[in-house]
């Protein structure tokens, strides 16, 4: 992990909440849930970001349009489960090098 997000991260696992609990002494999850050996929920997690002005949406598109420019949509869309399409609109938006790549099986 890069810094400055190294020394937040490190800070943050010392001070994990929920680490108290009778279920999570030993916990290895970064956000620790309520419930025994679980994380957090993503919900709770998406409702503290939003708090923060962190918007879920906001943040997966960025993160799309960052792969796209180290791969090929249709590949980055394969991996990651999501419509061809929208990936596509998001690499054309990004000027992604990878704007003519033909998708498909190349093997021919």
């Amino acid at each position: 992990m890069p810094e400055p997000f190294a020394a937040l991260l490190l800070k943050y696992a010392t001070t994990r909440p929920n680490m108290l609990t009778a279920t999570n002494p030993g916990s290895h999850w970064l956000f620790p849930g309520r419930r025994a050996g679980q994380p957090v929920h993503p919900t709770t997690v998406a409702g503290r970001l939003a708090a923060q002005g962190l918007h879920r949406t906001n943040a997966r598109t960025s993160a799309i349009r960052h792969l796209v420019l180290q791969a090929p949509a249709p590949v980055v869309a394969g991996v990651l489960g999501y419509n061809n399409e929208s990936v596509a609109l998001i690499a054309a938006e990004a000027a992604s090098p990878w704007s003519r790549y033909a998708p498909g099986d190349h093997r021919r």
